[in-house]
């Protein structure tokens, strides 16, 4: 005889048992401050009790709602999890999702296209990272209505964003080598991982929001940064590795290096000591992100700390604000920066010298 998959229990099944209607039910898991605090415990038990789970179609249909987040980024999920930065950042986007009981759809290009992935998200809201205002992807989900995040962009004046102070943290960045005397400067900054996509390269984009701030420290002190002296690389190690071994085979000898990203300045290190140069004695390194690895190089990165974690939190509850109905005016969050000082930046080469000529 042929045995029968036991029937799944059912919304009447629950209500039945826990002598309530089929609304009440309903209630007790899509809007439980519509029932009494111990009613819709009771309910909720019932349904433990008798393997009840609320099924997820008929539950998004009920609620007009996904129950979940898309996080829009321009580079492939595999060079993504990768980068430590992004590690950091999505666990701040996690954290807070969970927190409001929402799952996460990491969007990257499908077959190298983000309208692509775009049609196949269902969302109820997108965090967008690193991308421009006026990419088409981005304008496309502007325009259908869904609430939109952007992280790490240049601002529309009705957008939310969340951002930090790239450029107070560049020049305080820059700052600190030049009060050493560093005059030959190395800037290099992140390459967008294909044309069009990213925000970094906009004058108020990431890059353009720190180079203005290394540039404003420069002038202050009487130093030009010339074009040759600005190169950018992939945000790897191994970009770092490539640009400064690309300048120094030019003919560039800087004293500092400032790097528009830790994982760059990371690379930097290694390369410099390919070179035969000490860290610091004969070259200094500054990064931008205070990732976890960098107080573990050797030496150990002077960098500029920002709240990564923070960002991505800032981001979600930002957008549960618009997808919440909470808040009705788009909000721009900008995070501060600090400058970290460890072992990777020291006097330049020629203020050491005065400085042991003074103590003969």
């Amino acid at each position: 005889m042929e045995e029968r998959t036991p029937r799944r229990p059912r919304i009447a099944d629950v209500a039945r048992e826990a002598g309530v209607s089929k609304t009440a039910v309903s209630f007790a898991f899509n809007s439980p401050d519509r029932l009494a605090p111990e009613t819709a415990s009771r309910i909720r038990d019932v349904a433990v009790s008798l393997g009840y789970r609320p099924h997820p179609v008929a539950r998004m249909l009920t609620q007009r709602r996904t129950m979940t987040i898309g996080v829009l980024t321009p580079q492939a999920l595999a060079v993504i999890f990768s980068n430590p930065f992004f590690g950091a950042f999505f666990e701040g986007v996690a954290l807070a999702a969970e927190a409001e009981g929402y799952a996460l759809h990491f969007i990257s290009p499908l077959r190298g296209s983000l309208a692509r992935a775009m049609d196949h998200a269902t969302v109820d809201g997108v965090v967008a990272v690193g991308l421009s205002a006026r990419h088409p992807e981005v304008e496309q989900i502007r325009a259908a209505g869904v609430p939109l995040v952007m992280v790490d962009s240049s601002a529309l004046p009705d957008q939310p964003t969340v951002d930090i102070d790239d450029e107070g943290g560049a020049r305080a960045a820059a700052q600190h080598l030049i009060a050493m005397g560093h005059t030959d400067l190395l800037i290099v900054g992140v390459e967008p991982p294909f044309p069009g996509t990213a925000a970094q390269l906009e004058p108020d984009g990431v890059m353009g929001r720190r180079l203005r701030g290394y540039r404003a420290a420069a002038l202050a002190a009487g130093i030009e940064i010339v074009p040759a002296s600005f190169v950018v690389a992939p945000a790897s190690i191994d970009g770092g590795m490539a640009a400064f071994r690309r300048a120094w085979t030019s003919g560039l000898r800087p004293t500092g290096v400032l790097a528009m990203s830790d994982a760059i300045a990371v690379g930097v290190l290694r390369a410099a000591r390919d070179e035969g140069l000490r860290v610091p004695e004969d070259i200094s390194v500054v990064g931008f992100d205070d990732l976890d690895l960098s107080q573990f190089t050797d030496p150990p990165l002077t960098t500029v700390h920002q709240p990564i974690r923070l960002k991505g939190e800032s981001a979600v509850r930002l957008l549960m604000s618009v997808v919440e109905r909470r808040d009705p005016f788009p909000q721009q969050v900008r995070l501060e920066t600090r400058l970290v000082i460890r072992g990777s930046s020291g006097p330049a080469p020629q203020r050491r010298q005065e400085v042991a000529r003074v103590r003969r």
